[in-house]
Order: structure tokens, then C-alpha cells, then sequence
């Protein structure tokens, strides 16, 4: 069975050497609309794939640290990037560049540590990330599945280089999520939320 949760965020960003010239040259944001697809062949004590309110907890956060952010690629301008970390509070950096191909493969990445470190409570079973779908407007989306995220040929992700900053982290409810997360560390899901 597939489940699907609906996550939103407004992002500032800029594509370098995409084809539109809006896109590639100037600071543009969007507000992203994020689908999770979950599977299992299990339902849990409550008849669920995975309960919705659990996934408020550290997917939520993780999706939420690029709202009112500006998401930036590491390869870009050093002046460029070192600027919006000075005059930006929020801001996010990754390996590759933050389309919306590429944001589907980052947090692709991010949800599916994040399961992987997740310690059940309620009776779920092999509860699988199945993809992950990024609107970046109302008529275009990217969807990304784990071959994408995996794909050398689209640019190689290492969680390891993304960095989020530390208003960003402040606001976690555990501001030790993502090291925790990075080091494979193992993180209980309450009884009830």
C-alpha cells in the first residue's frame, strides 16, 4: 500500500546554466509543494502504513529548514554564496545545484536516513520511502525515486555535504537531529504524539 503526505515551503534560489535566463541569473523563489510517498505491505496496530502524525516529527523539520530559506549550491560563486550566508539568517548548501530534480534527490536522501534511523513503536513494518514528488509550480514537478537519489549519473549526494545553518538547526526540536541522523544514530518514535 502507498500513503502520501503533502509537505509546503517557500524557497529563494537560482539555477546556474539552466536555459531560462530568469531562472539562471537571478534570485527567484517558488512555493514548493513536497509529496512523501511511503510504502508497506503492513499495516500497524492502528491499520496504518505509518502514522501521519509521526511524520510531523523529523520529516517535517528537515522539509521545513528550506522554508523562508535561500538554498544555495556549493559550486556556485564563492562571493555569490558567502554573501547569502552574511545577509541570510536561513539558508541551506548543497552538492548540487537546487533544482527541482535535485531537491527531490536531496530529500529523497534526507527521509529515507531518516527511516532508516527511526526505531518503531507501533507495530510498523518495512516502511519504505517509494519517492518523493517536488512542485516547484503549479504546473511542473519532479519525482525521484531511490535510483535517482543514487545516481551517479545526475551528480553523487553525500548527506555529509549538506549544510544546513545554525538558525536553521536552532529551530529543530532536537538541534542535534542532523548530526544524529548523519552518524546513523538511532532515534526512538514516541508511543504517542
Amino acid at each position: 500500500m502507498l500513503i502520501r503526505k503533502l509537505f509546503k515551503f517557500e524557497n529563494a534560489h537560482i539555477v546556474r546554466d539552466c536555459t531560462t535566463q530568469r531562472c539562471s541569473e537571478n534570485i527567484h523563489g517558488h512555493s514548493y509543494k513536497i509529496e512523501v510517498l511511503l510504502e508497506s505491505n503492513y499495516l500497524d496496530n492502528g491499520q496504518m502504513v505509518y502514522d501521519f502524525g509521526l511524520t510531523k516529527r523529523s520529516i517535517k523539520e528537515l522539509i521545513d529548514s528550506f522554508d523562508h530559506a535561500i538554498t544555495l549550491w556549493s559550486k556556485d560563486d564563492r562571493k555569490y554564496v558567502e554573501a547569502m550566508k552574511t545577509y541570510s539568517n536561513r539558508w541551506v548548501e548543497l552538492p548540487v545545484s537546487p533544482s527541482a530534480e535535485q531537491f527531490s534527490r536531496v530529500i529523497y536522501l534526507m527521509v529515507e536516513r531518516i527511516l532508516a534511523c527511526t526505531g518503531m513503536q507501533n507495530g510498523e513494518k518495512e516502511v519504505k520511502l517509494d519517492s518523493i514528488i517536488v512542485h516547484e509550480t503549479e504546473t511542473g514537478y519532479a519525482q525521484g525515486f531511490r535510483e535517482d537519489a543514487h545516481s551517479e549519473l545526475m551528480g553523487e549526494i553525500k548527506l555529509e555535504d549538506i549544510v544546513f545553518s545554525s538558525q536553521v538547526k536552532s529551530e529543530w526540536s532536537d538541534p542535534q537531529l542532523w548530526d544524529k541522523l548523519l552518524n546513523h544514530s538511532l532515534i526512538e518514535n514516541p508511543k504517542k504524539v
